[in-house]
């Protein structure tokens, strides 16, 4: 990857959000991802995309809107860097999200992509 990383899209349909949930998922304490390598026949350069989603168990419209926030700022920053080209991912907001350490938050993601992209078939990944 170079030093820019990736471009971000962000997912808005909700038949991407049911795919992604198809696809592989790893939970951390802070956050939930959802993973789906899209079509193979799609070209490596196009971007990484990303959906956020908070739900009632959180609490509040506050609080829910809150874990937004801070999802999508983490997502800002990982993603173009350590996230792979191909890949639709979509971050689950949990109870902790709001009140975790901003440092821990952003290590949640990177160890669930690193467990993420392990798994992913040979022939979506790209340097």
């Amino acid at each position: 990857m170079t030093n820019q990383g990736h471009a971000l899209s962000s997912l808005r349909v909700r038949r991407l959000f049911l795919a992604a949930a198809k696809g592989d998922k790893e939970v951390r304490r802070g956050l939930i991802v959802q993973a789906r390598a899209r079509d193979i026949d799609e070209p490596s350069t196009t971007p990484v995309r990303y959906g956020l989603t908070a739900s009632k168990k959180i609490g509040n419209a506050v609080a829910r809107n809150r874990a937004r926030r801070r999802l999508r700022a983490v997502a800002q920053e990982i993603l173009p860097l350590e996230g792979q080209a191909g890949f639709d991912y979509v971050m689950i907001g949990r109870v902790h999200t709001a009140l975790r350490p901003w440092s821990r938050l952003k290590s949640d993601l990177r160890s669930a992509l690193r467990a993420l992209h392990e798994n992913a078939p040979e022939n979506v990944e790209n340097a």
